[in-house]
């Protein structure tokens, strides 16, 4: 093959490296198939005008089986057994899971073991798992990988771009995760669980998601068993760093309370693989009868309170890989209806009862705020009409004083002259003093007038003497 390097006889390259790393290092052991689904979802597009199915998957697996066999010859990869299906089962060496931890950002210590001898007898758990998580991961194809395709293989290609979403990243789901009752996470005791997936993405509305896949060869009593160990490790607590208990879950796992408020313990999903004897139809009934202890809330006011219980949902992995996380395909134990996940995970009624409650509180604050604002009105209204009531009146021609006509008659302060025609308007009080004027400038002339007979009937009176 032209462009074969040493290191990498089989012309891998390091994106389809990655791949297996970040999928086998997450799954623990999965066939090429299962690493091209997610980790390249655009090869299988690209290869569908392929005249048989298992060529179609020959082509679109033959870049990450080229990476696989590069990874084999350094010592990161080996072969597992095989599938009852026939297809080769690939897992990691611990060399293989040093390097998976750098691609995943995860610490070695949760990488969890090597999934050596897990094929031996057909591996059917670890790939219902496996086809678990793809169902709710759902990798969607990057278009720009597929700019030089035919129009066809880019229009099949984004109808699934635009189909459902996933939830989170290859790295929101970790594998066989050990829930211990007693002992410590890497020495876990008797009496405890371990989890087949447990999901993380926040950012998607799922915090926390323990998932338990079952093919169907489990009995209702089983089952429930499973879900005690859970709950043992559930209500475990030990010291945190800061000394204070807490429960030991929250020491591994950062998950708010619930959306709903409720307090609860983290939810647990049931994936039903129907390739058992047993039929899910009648086990989950009985089922939730054994574990009512467990997930049956308080009745209040129009919704449940579920403090201290475990959301217990069940859907199948068919219905699952079918319509995703998105789809009405999920039952939680107590209700009478299939929800999406989300949906499932939460508490509608007490979400809505809370959103009536905060509408109406809202709708008090403002009508109270309304009636402060009224009775304000209102008393500036009386305070208005009582002070018009005391307006003064001019005695002229009785209009009402102006505002500045009204201050101006107020008492001033020490040494400032009062107001000289307090009962006039300001027309009337220019009128007034324009008159008082007037009036002052005759007087002199009248004076005047008046004192010239005066002289001169003193000058007759004097005259009298004289003569």
């Amino acid at each position: 093959m032209a462009g074969k390097r040493r290191n990498n006889p089989a012309g891998s390259t390091n994106s389809y490296r990655g791949d297996v790393l970040r999928v086998l290092g997450a799954l623990k052991v999965a066939t090429a198939d299962q690493i091209q689904r997610i980790g390249a979802p655009h090869l299988t597009f690209r290869h569908a005008n392929k005249p048989t199915p298992s060529k179609q998957k020959q082509a679109r697996t033959a870049s990450h089986t080229g990476a696989l066999s590069d990874m084999r010859k350094h010592g990161l990869s080996e072969n597992g057994g095989s599938t009852e299906t026939g297809d080769v089962l690939r897992n990691l060496t611990l060399k293989g899971l040093e390097a998976a931890s750098y691609e995943l950002n995860r610490p070695a210590t949760e990488m969890g073991s090597t999934a050596r001898g897990a094929g031996a007898s057909g591996a059917s758990h670890p790939m219902a798992v496996n086809e678990t998580m793809i169902a709710l991961l759902r990798p969607k194809p990057n278009m720009a990988r597929l700019a030089d395709d035919p129009a066809e293989v880019r229009a099949a290609a984004q109808a699934a771009v635009d189909g459902p979403d996933g939830i989170g990243a290859i790295a929101s789901y970790w594998t066989e995760v050990p829930l211990p009752a007693t002992g410590t996470w890497n020495t876990p005791g008797r009496g405890g669980a371990q989890a087949d997936l447990v999901l993380t993405a926040p950012q998607a509305g799922v915090p926390l998601l323990f998932i338990e896949v079952d093919n169907c060869h489990e009995t209702a009593e089983e089952l429930a068993a499973k879900l005690e160990k859970y709950a043992r490790f559930f209500r475990r607590k030990v010291k945190d760093t800061d000394g204070r208990e807490r429960p030991m879950w929250r020491t591994r796992w950062m998950a708010p309370e619930t959306r709903s408020g409720d307090r609860t313990h983290p939810p647990v999903l049931l994936v039903f693989n129907r390739v058992g004897e047993r039929n899910p139809n009648r086990t989950v009934p009985r089922l939730m009868e054994l574990t009512r202890h467990l997930w049956q809330g308080q009745r209040e006011k129009g919704f449940h309170d579920y403090d201290g219980c475990i959301p217990i949902i069940a859907t199948g992995l068919k219905n699952l890989s079918q319509h995703g996380p998105t789809g009405p395909v999920f039952l939680r134990f107590g209700r009478d209806h299939m929800e999406p996940l989300r949906e499932a995970l939460g508490n509608p009624r007490r979400e809505a009862a809370e959103a009536r409650e905060a509408e109406e509180a809202k709708a008090r604050a403002a009508a109270y705020q309304a009636d402060l604002r009224w009775a304000a009105q209102e008393q500036v209204a009386k305070q208005a009409a009582e002070r018009e009531a005391r307006r003064p009146v001019c005695t002229g021609c009785r209009a009402k004083f102006t505002d500045e006509r009204w201050k101006a008659i107020e008492p001033a302060g020490w040494g400032t002259p009062p107001d000289t025609h307090l009962y006039l308007c300001d027309d009337c009080k220019q009128r007034a003093i324009t008159a008082e004027r007037q009036a002052e400038q005759a007087r002199p002339e009248q004076e005047h007038d008046q004192a010239v007979p005066e002289q001169k009937a003193g000058g007759t009176w004097l005259s009298r003497f004289r003569g």
